[in-house]
């Protein structure tokens, strides 16, 4: 065994491992040492040339309780393929991240594209490297997303509940705020402790405690905001541009107009990330090879919006639109009003109800509408479904294999691929804890304050009661535009936008102006919709962000309009009026 740093003999907390494998001992030593060099003070690194030492270091490290971040094998071990290594190891490690290492090879057949497509590894890495652009930024990004696993850091809250629907509310909220924290149940030694201090007796829960002493009792969502820093209110009455909805699409919008020196202010009911912000991993999104969270991508898009000045408003929803001359106003559920000189709709669309009394009955108590990032970790050695066959179940299901001992899909369909991208089907049926149950329901939800058995049904009408700690429900959406009835010409809820805006249509949705609608653009002009809640959109996070952007330069081309000249198609040349 060569090791770089092997820590202090008797170390109560023995520095987590980096271990290292390929048959060439000298590729296996010079990636020890590049390792070393920039991680050997935190990590402990591990070199093998052998498949058998190997996993008999990784027993006795697994004997001792020694932690290991990272397992990196080469896929071309000769003893056994690197995946199945990996898988070995796996197994006497499953918190380590899994890091294949690859020829650089960008053709189909390279073995990293099947061994990401079934989840046989989380990342990869190629030789040769460069030091700083591909080894110690890669690895660097590896070790966060091991440490945040670990929840390891600061924690800005401790929270005391009792595990009902309150406390599921709050530790949604906190995560999708991207706020450390750790939850203490009221019965347990440290959350009596924390009351007793506070001279609580536990009657109203959750309790929200933060780091400097702060205690808030059974909080509100404007509480929970103000306390991590984020804003409930506006102070801004006037503004060029008026976003509703912080997705990513409304992200990017705020991005784009906030940066081209538009005073922005961005209106958003909750927090940031919208349907994307409670996927665990996207991995279809360019520019993020090994996947990203959908929490983290919004919440850098939160961020960038924010550094351009863009005035982001929490816990604000959109209550209405009024058209007062050439002006836009938007009015908030609050009571107060925001004008516009023009406003963004991108509200997106809420999940779709099972509409089971018995399951509505224990929502937050077992039943869950959508993947809660909060909840997984809770799942450990416990039987959980997740009902439905798109892209959100089944990135669901993976997430949640990582953590319960089994995860069942339930699908209305006989087939996921009519539903669900390819890469997502190979996954899910690679991944030995998920069962997948065709052409199956849920009827009936059972348990006395929380979930413990549901009833299913199959396509014949038979009827089976299984055990259940938790049901995921990720069945598709409804677009969340009420705030725009009577306003603006919809179908089924969702907006309507340039071609498919009727321009002969009734009142008050009739189109006026002397020219076509811009393609982003509704029946109202100056109001544009983006994202989920736009009529044909396409449900794609990728696709959501081009309408973000696309809808800023469309702005662009609103305010810029003289009355009495028609606005152009954006990126042509001279003055040609738009045409369908």
């Amino acid at each position: 065994m060569n090791a770089a740093s092997a820590g202090a003999p008797g170390k109560p907390k023995p520095s987590p491992v980096l271990f290292v494998i390929d048959d060439d001992a000298r590729v296996a030593g010079a990636l020890r040492d590049d390792l070393a060099r920039r991680f050997g003070g935190d990590f402990h690194v591990i070199a093998e040339s052998s498949a058998a030492a190997g996993l008999a270091v990784l027993r006795r490290l697994a004997g001792a309780g020694e932690p290991v971040a990272l397992l990196i094998a080469d896929h071309g071990l000769r003893a056994m393929p690197g995946a199945d290594f990996l898988a070995r190891a796996h197994q006497m490690h499953p918190l380590a991240k899994r890091v294949l290492l690859v020829e650089r090879d960008y053709s189909a057949r390279s073995p990293v594209v099947r061994a990401m497509t079934l989840g046989q590894a989380d990342y990869h890495l190629t030789k040769p490297w460069l030091l700083e652009q591909d080894l110690y930024r890669t690895v660097g990004g590896f070790l966060a997303e091991w440490a945040k696993d670990h929840q390891a850091g600061f924690e800005l809250f401790q929270v005391v509940g009792s595990g009902d629907r309150e406390d599921h509310r709050l530790r949604d909220l906190l995560t999708r705020f991207h706020v450390p924290f750790r939850f203490h149940a009221a019965g347990s030694r440290q959350g009596r402790a924390l009351l007793t201090d506070r001279s609580l007796d536990g009657a109203r829960l959750p309790v929200m405690i933060r780091h400097d002493g702060r205690t808030i009792v059974a909080p509100t969502l404007a509480q929970v905001i103000e306390c991590t820093g984020g804003s409930s209110r506006s102070d801004i009455d006037h503004c060029d541009v008026l976003i509703a909805g912080a997705g990513p699409a409304g992200l990017t919008a705020a991005v784009y107009a906030a940066s081209e020196g538009l005073l922005t202010v961005v209106l958003e009911e909750s927090v940031s990330g919208g349907q994307a912000g409670s996927s665990p991993m996207i991995r279809n999104y360019p520019g993020f090879p090994h996947g990203v969270s959908g929490s983290e991508l919004t919440r850098r898009a939160c961020e960038q919006a924010w550094m351009f000045g863009a005035h982001m408003v929490f816990s604000q929803r959109a209550a209405g639109l009024e058209c007062r001359g050439s002006a836009r106003v938007v009015r908030l559920a609050s009571g107060h009003q925001v004008t516009a000189r023009a406003v963004i709709a991108a509200t997106g669309i809420s999940w779709r109800r099972l509409g089971v009394p018995s399951l509505e009955a224990l929502v937050g108590s077992g039943v869950f509408y959508g993947a809660a990032g909060a909840e997984a970790q809770a799942m450990e050695g416990l039987d959980v479904l997740v009902v439905g066959a798109g892209n959100s179940a089944g990135q669901a299901a993976l997430h949640l294999a990582r953590y319960a001992r089994r995860v069942t899909m339930l699908v209305r369909g006989a087939d996921l691929a009519r539903s669900m991208s390819d890469y997502l089907v190979q996954e899910i049926g690679a991944t030995g804890n998920i069962t997948v149950r065709r052409c199956t329901e849920v009827s009936e939800g059972h348990g006395a304050g929380r979930l413990e058995a549901v009833t299913l049904r199959d396509r014949h009408g038979r009827l089976e009661r299984v055990p259940a700690a938790a049901l995921f429900v990720l069945i598709g959406g409804e677009p969340r535009t009420q705030w725009l009835a009577g306003t603006v010409q919809r179908h089924r809820g969702y907006i309507l936008t340039g071609r498919d805006v009727a321009r002969d249509g009734p009142e008050p949705w009739r189109w006026r102006p002397g020219r076509a609608p811009l393609p982003l653009e509704t029946s109202v002009p100056g109001v544009f919709a983006v994202g989920d809640a736009r009529y044909r959109s396409i449900k794609r996070v990728a696709a959501a962000v081009g309408d973000g952007a696309t809808a800023v330069r469309l702005v662009h081309e609103y305010l810029a309009a003289d009355a009495d000249r028609p606005l152009t198609a954006v990126g042509t040349e001279g003055s040609l009026p738009l045409l369908e």
